[in-house]
């Protein structure tokens, strides 16, 4: 599996922010349904008011290609199969999709993939690439 190329980036955004990486990457096998799936990173953090844990599973894109559109189509199919698997394993867990602040800003052009992330209810990590931060949790 090719790592993306803000790969490090994230890891190193979310643990800045407290979180723990607990898989590298976040091998997800759903034996009832014969499927074989790897999410970038799993991650955990205390949560001290509720003495628990959050747990995400966070899926990296860096929105490289010259269409952007089109890479969110894909993106779109893969975090939904993402999400359906890992609710039926560890339901605990949040998937999110992390992108780029710059994508984040494009893909707003496009009304109808706004509306789509509305719909699905996609979670979203926008980061800073090069200063390798987070910049906001849409959930």
């Amino acid at each position: 599996m090719a790592k993306d190329i803000f790969h490090d980036a994230v890891k190193y955004a979310l643990e800045k922010d407290g979180w723990t990486i607990t898989h590298d990457p976040y091998l997800l096998k759903n034996k009832q349904r014969k499927v074989n799936l790897a999410i970038d990173l799993g991650a955990e953090r205390l949560l001290a008011a509720e003495k628990g844990t959050d747990k995400i599973a966070v899926e990296i894109k860096s929105f490289a290609k010259a269409s952007y559109v089109h890479e969110f189509h894909a993106i779109l199919g893969q975090y939904l199969i993402y999400e359906f698997n890992l609710q039926t394993i560890e339901p605990e867990r949040t998937l999110y999709l992390a992108i780029p602040d710059f994508a984040e800003q494009k893909l707003e052009e496009y009304t109808y993939l706004v509306e789509f992330i509305e719909k699905f209810k996609i979670k979203i990590i926008v980061y800073e690439p090069q200063a390798q931060i987070i910049e906001s949790w849409r959930k």
